[in-house]
C-alpha cells in the first residue's frame, strides 16, 4: 500500500537579485531584478509502507525542500503529493498527528527547560493520554539511554543527547511516517551508531515509513536498502543500493597481502595501485578485468590473502554527482550518465 504518492511536485522561488555598487543600490529600490529559483521541479515518487527510503543529493540539490512539502511546512508552485491520504499542505490536524520531522539542524525542544518538560507540552499538543505518553517516554529514553537526563536543561546536553532528546519528541506520539532531514549531522561514531541501531530496530518494530537525508554514507548502508537520488531538483535515480555500485562504478578494489612482506614493483602494470603498505596493497582495476587481474597475481606472486570489494558508496556517489555537474542536461532528463567503462 502506497503511503507517500508523488507527481509532478515542484517549488519554485523567486529571489532578489541585489546589485553590487552604491549606484546599482539606489536603481534596485526602484527597478527590481529577480531570478526563479527551481527548488523541486516535477519530481515522481511512490513509497510503500514500510519501507526505509534514503534521499540522497548534494547541497542544494531539493531534500530538504521536498521533506519540507511532504509535511506541509510550505506549499508547492505545482503538482500533487499525498501522505497517508492526506494533502500535507492543507495542514489537518488529523494528518498532524500521523507524521513527525526531525531536522538535524532545528530545535523542536525549549534550549532552557528540561527536555522532560517539552515532552510534557507535546503530550499536550498531540493530547495523548498520559498513561501511554509515560509508557513511551520511558521506552525510548530506555532504548536511547538518556533517561537520567530528562531533567536536565536542553542547553546542556551534548549534541548527540540533544539529538536523541529531538527524536523521543517526534516519537512520543508514534507516527506512521517519519521525515528525517541529517538527523546524524555533527555527531561522532558512538553518537551515530547509537541513533542508527535505535532507528533500524524501531523501523522494524513499528513497521514506520521513513524518508532519510544524510550526506553520511553509513546511515545509508546500514538502515536503507532503496535509494533515491535528487539532483538540481529532479531525481536522477531510484532503485536499490547495491544498484548504484554496478551501475555508477565502473572498477573494483583488490586488497592484496603479500607473504614475502614486499609489494611487486609490477603491480602497476594490472590497474592503479592504492595505498601500498608492505606488505599490502590495494590494486582499483576495471571490472572487465578483475578476472584477468586475479589469475595473474595467483600465478606470479606469492599471495597470503587476497579479498576484492566495491569502492566505498561515497566515492561512488561523489562521482555521479560531479558527471550530473559535468553533463548538465542528460541529468535533467532523469538520466545520470553511467559510469561503466569511463574509467
Amino acid at each position: 500500500m502506497a503511503v507517500i504518492e508523488i507527481e509532478g511536485l515542484a517549488k519554485s522561488y523567486r529571489v532578489y537579485q541585489k546589485q553590487e555598487g552604491l549606484l546599482a543600490s539606489i536603481r534596485g529600490l526602484f527597478r527590481r531584478r529577480y531570478r526563479t529559483v527551481e527548488a523541486v521541479c516535477g519530481i515522481d515518487m511512490t513509497v510503500e509502507r514500510g519501507e526505509f527510503v534514503a534521499f540522497l543529493g548534494p547541497n542544494g540539490a531539493g531534500k530538504t525542500t521536498t521533506l519540507k512539502l511532504l509535511s506541509g511546512v510550505i506549499n508547492p508552485t505545482s503538482g500533487t503529493a499525498r501522505v497517508l491520504g492526506h494533502i500535507p499542505w492543507k495542514r489537518e490536524n488529523a494528518y498532524r498527528r500521523r507524521f513527525a520531522l526531525v531536522m538535524g539542524q532545528k530545535n523542536q525542544l525549549w534550549w532552557d527547560l528540561p527536555a522532560n518538560e517539552s515532552f510534557r507540552l507535546h503530550q499536550e499538543i498531540y493530547r495523548i493520554e498520559r498513561g501511554r505518553f509515560e509508557r513511551t517516554r520511558d521506552e525510548l529514553t530506555s532504548m536511547l539511554e538518556v533517561r537520567h537526563l530528562l531533567g536536565q536543561p536542553v542547553r546542556e546536553l551534548s549534541l548527540g543527547e540533544r539529538m536523541k532528546m529531538e527524536l523521543i519528541a517526534a516519537l512520543l506520539h508514534s507516527p506512521e511516517v517519519l521525515f528525517l532531514d541529517e538527523p546524524t549531522i555533527g555527531l561522532d561514531v558512538r553518537a551515530q551508531y547509537t541513533i542508527q541501531n535505535f532507528l533500524r530496530y524501531y523501523q522494524q518494530e513499528r513497521r514506520v515509513t521513513i524518508l532519510l537525508t544524510s550526506h553520511y554514507m553509513k546511515d545509508v548502508s546500514v538502515l536503507c536498502r532503496r535509494v533515491v537520488i535528487i539532483n538540481s531538483g529532479r531525481i536522477v535515480y531510484d532503485g536499490s543500493l547495491n544498484g548504484i555500485i554496478d551501475r555508477f562504478s565502473g572498477h573494483k578494489v583488490i586488497s592484496l597481502q603479500f607473504t614475502d612482506g614486499r609489494v611487486p614493483g609490477s603491480l602497476g602494470g594490472l590497474g592503479e595501485v592504492l595505498s601500498p603498505e608492505p606488505p599490502r596493497a590495494k590494486l582499483r582495476v576495471p571490472r572487465g578485468r578483475v578476472t584477468e587481474v586475479l589469475t595473474h597475481l595467483l600465478a606470479q606472486h606469492h599471495v597470503e590473502d587476497i579479498s576484492v570489494e566495491d569502492p566505498p558508496l561515497e566515492e561512488v556517489i561523489a562521482r555521479m554527482f560531479a558527471r550530473c555537474e559535468e553533463r548538465p542536461t542528460e541529468c535533467e532528463l532523469g538520466h545520470v550518465p553511467e559510469l561503466l567503462g569511463e574509467e
